[in-house]
């Protein structure tokens, strides 16, 4: 068992200082004392340490056409119009890319704090539409991407079938997603196979959205796979959707969701953000999470989801970078205050009647939220969990001179660098003085994925 010693490490209880943290070679916590002493042979941790970061959703392949939509060319540019240029890139993608821009994502991820991801993936087939030979080429591909690199992954291979509610046929531009429910139920099973021997990866369920899918298909997976694990879907992502829904069943998406699925802790709700307060009280009742992904939803003019009724519910919620225009941890949770604040006009709306400090609630919440969608031992440093952490700058000035209450107000408020300097996943050491051992091979490969794909 190795033993590492941080001065100052995050706890599920709190700050503690003097932490010995043994972990096993498999990579599991197996004691954590704090006050301690450190034996001769103990691995020093030279900053302060806080539980990685778990990444609720993510669309990998979409990092690369970051930047690209920022150009005017509908005065009604709108998700749906980027949407259209997302199907453009989808048509070109070959596994060996997506396998590429996977591994450079991933290692921005473990950079930005982000130690595990739920990879939402619809991404299947050929250019033509057509099944690989082996069915699961692409999700082998991002799977083997996240284990070169070192993250945690659970992947959750999607159901989309349809183009909008009431099964209507899907567009060209999709053909790359669909799967009947079969198909989708033979993938999904090769997939988990796949992933069973894999210590820090694991597969869920996802369907890509209400208008994706029909009832009888989500009645039908979930029976199929009764087993606890994550669930994953879109909901309520655009006022669009919300009027379609209406339209077809009378009911707004979480509403429906609500009437017809059993919704509990296993689901995580993406978006959420046009919902009433009857459905953000049945979503704080139910214990699903909500999965913001705050610096896409505003790239895209999603909305503002209504966070500090929820967080007053008691609601569980964690974060996803999405599209991936940005990748930082500090970044989306300072986004999820800020959105409140200028939805509100007012400051400090994230606050629970036990704890003032915005950046605490925010950091806590996540890691608590995204340990639950994802479905795995991750994101506190307790015995039994995963040996996932961040090792933040102890010199940095805004940190060395802050009290404990205050370093993740400071972290996440005031850092306009990144303090990150180490990153351990599963025991091991992935990042180190900010590097990863593969930055070099992997940012020229993804240099030239991105000059294949604009050409």
């Amino acid at each position: 068992m190795a033993v590492y010693f941080a001065a100052k490490a995050l706890l599920p209880q709190g700050w503690a200082e003097n932490v010995r943290v043994g972990v096993s070679p498999e990579g599991v916590i197996q004691s954590v004392v704090a006050d301690s002493v450190p034996d001769e042979g103990d691995i020093r941790l030279d900053g302060v340490v806080v539980p990685g970061m778990p990444n609720l959703h993510s669309h990998a392949f979409q990092r690369a056409m970051a930047g690209l939509t920022e150009v005017v060319g509908d005065p009604a540019d709108s998700f749906w119009t980027w949407r259209d240029l997302m199907y453009r890139l989808v048509g070109k993608i070959t596994p060996e890319q997506l396998e590429t821009i996977a591994s450079y994502l991933y290692i921005e991820m473990l950079k930005a704090g982000y130690t595990s991801v739920a990879e939402f993936h619809y991404l299947h087939h050929d250019v033509d539409g057509k099944a690989y030979a082996q069915p699961a080429e692409l999700a082998l591909r991002v799977a083997q991407a996240a284990k070169n690199v070192g993250i945690g992954l659970t992947l959750l291979p999607v159901l989309y079938t349809y183009s909008g509610f009431g099964g209507q046929p899907a567009s060209s531009g999709q053909r790359r997603f669909i799967n009947d429910t079969d198909s989708y139920l033979k993938l999904y099973d090769s997939i988990a196979t796949a992933l069973a021997p894999e210590p820090m990866q694991r597969a869920g369920l996802c369907f890509h959205s209400l208008r994706a899918v029909t009832p009888e298909q989500m009645h039908l997976v979930l029976s199929s796979q009764p087993q606890p694990q994550p669930i994953h879907i879109h909901i309520s992502e655009q006022q669009k959707e919300v009027a379609d829904c209406l339209a077809w069943s009378g009911l707004r998406p979480v509403e429906w969701l609500y009437d017809n699925m059993p919704v509990d802790d296993r689901w995580c709700l993406i978006h959420a953000t046009h919902i009433t307060e009857s459905e953000t009280r049945l979503m704080a009742d139910s214990g699903a999470v909500a999965g913001l992904c705050l610096t896409t939803e505003a790239n895209l003019g999603d909305g503002i989801f209504p966070g500090q009724a929820f967080l007053q519910q008691g609601g569980n919620w964690g974060i996803g970078s999405d599209s991936h225009i940005s990748v930082s941890v500090s970044e989306d949770l300072r986004w999820f205050e800020y959105g409140q604040r200028l939805n509100n006009r007012r400051r400090n709306l994230l606050h629970l009647e036990t704890e003032p400090y915005v950046g605490n609630v925010l950091y806590q919440g996540a890691l608590h939220g995204g340990r639950m969608a994802l479905g795995q031992n991750i994101g506190e440093l307790a015995v039994g969990g995963r040996a996932d952490w961040l090792v933040l700058d102890g010199d940095d000035p805004f940190l060395a001179t802050a009290k404990d209450s205050e370093l993740l107000n400071r972290w996440i408020f005031a850092c306009s660098s990144n303090p990150i300097k180490d990153v351990v996943t599963g025991g091991k050491w992935v990042i180190r003085e900010g590097r990863h051992e593969k930055d070099a091979e992997i940012k020229a490969d993804f240099a030239q994925v991105l000059k294949q794909l604009t050409r």
